[in-house]
């Protein structure tokens, strides 16, 4: 380590000032994910709203408390353009055991005994000019870099946030034009406007 001048004459402030060049960046990122090694995530950040769902959908308790990979809901991530919303009877699979006695869980409940699904409402929507596809940026950034699947929440959170943390979804990056292409120009992605303009 240098020492300067103000080291020597105010060691106390020197010392201060390491531990907060320590500390405060692991306090600003501790509602972030961690970032993969071999990505280098867009900046941005966006406020989204408060989109009121049908059943208030805990993903903390799913992601952070029973570890669920967010594939194994969002099973076509994986192989298709969009992650996909689980149907009723994969939920059903563990709540007809599990958590009966909760009030989301007896709505779920109506739900699959009346033959329907929860009219889920979107959250992270992009124009229909935008053509995005999952299963592209899985296999980069996933099956082909031959990163962990069980870390794939890190992954996925470069766009949707820490969704394990929250309970109902809420935007939380931009996904605007700028952020896909600072994406895109940091990641050696195509840069070809018709890859994502169709």
């Amino acid at each position: 380590m240098l020492a300067t001048r103000a080291t020597i004459r105010h060691p106390l402030a020197f010392t201060v000032g390491l531990l907060l060049s320590i500390i405060m960046p692991s306090l600003c990122l501790a509602n972030e994910l961690p970032v993969p090694p071999h990505i280098s995530p867009p900046s941005g950040t966006h406020d989204g709203k408060d989109v009121v769902q049908p059943i208030e959908f805990p993903h903390n308790v799913h992601v952070q408390e029973n570890k669920i990979n967010c594939m194994y809901c969002h099973t076509y991530a994986r192989r298709s353009k969009v992650a996909g919303i689980p149907p009723t009877s994969k939920c059903m699979g563990c709540h007809k055991l599990i958590a009966t006695d909760k009030e989301r869980i007896q709505k779920l409940t109506q739900y699959w005994e009346n033959k329907q699904s929860p009219n889920w409402k979107k959250v992270t929507d992009l124009p229909d000019y935008v053509h995005f596809t999952h299963e592209k940026h899985l296999q980069k950034f996933v099956f082909d870099a031959n990163y962990p699947v069980e870390k794939v929440a890190e992954v996925c959170g470069l766009c949707h946030g820490d969704v394990g943390s929250m309970t109902v979804a809420k935007r939380t990056k931009p996904l605007n034009m700028g952020f896909c292409r600072r994406c895109h120009q940091a990641n050696e992605g195509p840069g070809d406007c018709w890859k994502c303009h169709k």
